[in-house]
C-alpha cells in the first residue's frame, strides 16, 4: 500500500472532488477502479448495511472504524469519514480522532446534533449548544497526530434554529480551526447561494446529495460553478443496492433460479476478475514451500 494521496492538496485544486459515498472495502474497490479521487464513508449506509436499522444513532466508534480500517487494507484514496457527533464530548473526539486517525481516515466528519443523532435529512433533531460544537472542534484538531488528517465541521441548524443560525453557527466552527464546512440541508437554490457568498471564499465548502433530501440536487458540474470544493453522494450506493438486491430476490423466489436475472450480474470468472483473484494467488506463491531456499 502507497499513502494515501493528500486530500489537503487536492483541495487546493479548484475543480470540484466528487466523492461517492461506501459502507465497505468491496465498494470502496469497485469506486476506486471506476476512477475516483477519494471515498466517504457514510455512517447511515453503515447503519443500513451492517444494522439492517435507520440512521438515528446506533452505529458506534468502533463499528465505523472496523469498517474504515477494512476499507484502508484495500485502496489507497482519500477517505472521508463520518464520525457523527464524535461519539460524545470533547474527550470522547479526542479518542474518536486518535482511532479514526490510526483506521486510515484521511478527513474526519463532526456534527453539532446531540445524542441521539438522526440522519440530517430526517425531522426531530437536536443541537448541542454552539459553545460546546466549537470545544469538540477544538479538540479535534488538537488530538490529530497528522495537519494533513482534516477535520470537517458539520451543522445540522438549518432544520432547528433556522438558516441565519446555520451560518453562524458555521461561522464560529470555521474560527474554531475546522478545515472544511458542511452546512447541512440547504432547502433551496437561495440558501445554497447564501452558504457560498458568506464562505466560499474562506474555507473549502461540502456539499451533501440525497436522493429524495432536503436539498436540490445539483450535479458535479453545476455545484463546481456555485463553488463548493467536495460533492458527496453518501448513500446513492446503498440505495442502488436495495433496489438491485430487491430485484434479485424477486426474481429468484419467482423463478427457483438466477437465470432470469443473469444479465444483471457478474459470473463467478467475472467476480474474482473484479477482486484481483489471479494477480493475488501468484503473488503468493513466492512465499510457497517449494520457493524457498
Amino acid at each position: 500500500m502507497t499513502e494515501p494521496t493528500g486530500l489537503k492538496a487536492r483541495l487546493e485544486k479548484p475543480d470540484l472532488l466528487l466523492t461517492p459515498g461506501v459502507f465497505d472495502a468491496f465498494g470502496a474497490m469497485l469506486a476506486e477502479q471506476a476512477g475516483f479521487e477519494a471515498l466517504y464513508v457514510s455512517g447511515a449506509s453503515i447503519a443500513y448495511t451492517r444494522l439492517g436499522r435507520p440512521d438515528i444513532g446506533l452505529v458506534g466508534m468502533e463499528e465505523v472504524a472496523s469498517v474504515v480500517g477494512h476499507i484502508r487494507e484495500r485502496v489507497d484514496l482519500p477517505l472521508i469519514v463520518d464520525a457523527d457527533t464524535g461519539f460524545g464530548n470533547a474527550i470522547n473526539v479526542q479518542r474518536t480522532v486518535k482511532v479514526f486517525e490510526r483506521a486510515g481516515a484521511t478527513a474526519i466528519q463532526l456534527e453539532d446534533q446531540a445524542m441521539p443523532k438522526r440522519c440530517g435529512h430526517l425531522k426531530g433533531k437536536t443541537l448541542v449548544p454552539t459553545a460546546e460544537m466549537v470545544g469538540k472542534i477544538k479538540a479535534a484538531v488538537d488530538a490529530r497526530t497528522s495537519d494533513g488528517t482534516l477535520i470537517v465541521a458539520r451543522t445540522d441548524a438549518i432544520a432547528v434554529e433556522g438558516f441565519a443560525p446555520a451560518l453562524d453557527r458555521a461561522d464560529a466552527y470555521a474560527m474554531a480551526g475546522a478545515d472544511v464546512l458542511f452546512v447541512e440541508a440547504p432547502r433551496t437554490a437561495e440558501e445554497i447561494q447564501a452558504v457560498i457568498d458568506r464562505f466560499g471564499t474562506r474555507i473549502p465548502l461540502l456539499a451533501n446529495m440525497v436522493e429524495g433530501g432536503q436539498t436540490p440536487l445539483h450535479d458535479a458540474a453545476q455545484l463546481e460553478a456555485l463553488g463548493f470544493s467536495i460533492a458527496i453522494f453518501p448513500g446513492g450506493l446503498a440505495r442502488a443496492l436495495a433496489k438491485a438486491g430487491a430485484d434479485y430476490f424477486a426474481s429468484l423466489k419467482q423463478h427457483g433460479t438466477t437465470d432470469a436475472f443473469r444479465d444483471r450480474m457478474l459470473d463467478f470468472t467475472e467476480l474474482n476478475t473484479v477482486l484481483g483473484t489471479d494477480d493475488m494467488l501468484s503473488s503468493g506463491q513466492q512465499y510457497d514451500a517449494e520457493n524457498q531456499e
